[in-house]
């Protein structure tokens, strides 16, 4: 009953948000005399941080009309390429000109770990110079009807494998944190098939691979706790009258709850400075507070299965680096990736997914020629910093273009891996390309 009663109480409130609103809209209009003073602009900063406060905030848009490539700044066009209940693929189609030679595919698996896809709005922005992006943008569980059916870790694999059959020959993809285990999962999956689109290179950035290695509280809690504890504190099921009523999801405010006490006292404080930028008219600092919260504070629920099955998998039990994870009965094995290039990022400071817990992914290629393995530690940094802000734009996403541009193309990593087993769905495509 505790995510009912969430929603109710957030729904209690709806009248005192509406009656803040209206109060800060009056105490920030020009026409009343008071909007100058100190007095009108704490009346208008108490108003918008409760509002703010007390909101359940939607899914953000991306919102990036156009990108800077080369010395040229070009349009950017949103199209979804691919689409199943829990995921669609974007498209960050842009507008170049017809004699440029292609850039490099590039399909980024965001994580489906709370927050929604557009945290890598920097990643893609970023990525959009130097390539032709796509993006996964996950689905808000508690937004799919039951009638949709269940998705699991291994429903997760699939839809990368999926993706990347979409996508075609020589594509590229890069997962961010919590991704990394089933992207490699889904690489090692595909060489053992023999499967013709396997990717060209694979870039993992502060993920979990082994997190035996140097553990974070993040893990500390995982491996403190077994399943069932998980099961019975943090499935809930759907509210009504959402379309996923009635679904065991894992909820996006728990887990907001649980980002924000990792670091309470500097959420506090930035609130705080929030309200005296405002009380002081710096307007400049505000914005980038709201933009940064509108971000931050928008979650999204996870199936309860997906969310118990991964940290059995990856958190508990540590089956990819010991070698026993399995994707629809059969056996994942790292060591058949021979072809596909493997590129892993870590942060100094990485206080989510330790130093070495994704440089792990080099021991478990056993089979992968050393000039096809790099990893690099980004100095200074946290777990953000890996794929967002100034360093990793200045610093990370050279390295990442010239790894991609290495690996990629018919001369450049040997022939793609000869069909052995594959699906019909498979030999289908390869057909085609």
């Amino acid at each position: 009953m505790f995510y009912q009663f969430y929603a109710l109480q957030h729904a209690a409130l709806q009248p005192s948000r509406a009656v803040a609103e209206a109060v800060r809209t009056l105490y920030t209009n020009p026409l009343n005399p008071f909007t100058e003073t100190v007095f009108g602009r704490t009346i208008a900063a108490s108003a918008e941080l409760f509002e703010r406060t007390t909101r359940q905030y939607g899914k953000p848009a991306f919102n990036l009309p156009t990108a800077k490539v080369g010395t040229q700044t070009v349009p950017v066009t949103e199209e979804i390429v691919w689409a199943k209940p829990f995921c669609k693929l974007i498209h960050f189609e842009r507008d170049l000109p017809a004699e440029r030679a292609p850039d490099p595919k590039l399909l980024i698996v965001a994580p489906m770990s709370g927050h929604y896809a557009t945290l890598l709005r920097g990643t893609v922005e970023s990525m959009m110079s130097h390539a032709e992006v796509y993006i996964t943008d996950w689905t808000d569980a508690r937004m799919v009807p039951q009638s949709e059916g269940r998705f699991d870790l291994d429903d997760y694999i699939d839809y990368v494998i999926d993706m990347l059959h979409e996508l075609g020959p020589d594509t590229h993809v890069m997962a961010v944190c919590q991704p990394s285990v089933p992207v490699l999962a889904a690489v090692a999956i595909m060489e053992q098939r023999g499967d013709p689109f396997a990717p060209a290179s694979m870039t993992l950035m502060g993920g979990p691979i082994d997190t035996r290695r140097n553990p974070t509280a993040v893990n500390n809690l995982a491996a403190e706790h077994d399943l069932d504890w998980f099961r019975s504190n943090v499935i809930m099921q759907v509210p009504f009258p959402e379309p996923g009523f009635m679904r065991d999801v894992y909820p996006g405010f728990l887990q907001l709850t649980g980002f924000m006490s990792m670091n309470l006292d500097r959420h506090i404080g930035a609130h705080k400075d929030f309200f005296m930028h405002l009380v002081k008219n710096d307007g400049d600092s505000a914005e980038k507070h709201r933009d940064f919260y509108d971000e931050y504070l928008a979650v999204m629920d996870l199936t309860a299965e997906f969310y118990l099955q991964t940290v059995e998998t990856v958190f508990i039990e540590h089956r990819l680096p010991k070698g026993t994870m399995k994707h629809r009965g059969t056996r994942v094995d790292p060591s058949a990736i021979r072809n596909t290039a493997l590129l892993t990022i870590e942060g100094e400071n990485d206080d989510i997914s330790g130093l070495g817990q994704t440089q792990a992914a080099h021991d478990l290629c056993t089979n992968l020629a050393d000039e096809k393995k790099s990893h690099y530690v980004q100095p200074t940094v946290g777990h953000y910093g890996v794929f967002n802000g100034s360093r990793f734009r200045a610093e990370i996403v050279p390295r990442i273009v010239d790894f991609m541009r290495a690996h990629g193309g018919p001369s450049a990593g040997g022939a793609k891996p000869r069909v052995v087993h594959s699906q019909d769905s498979y030999i289908a495509r390869s057909a085609k390309a």
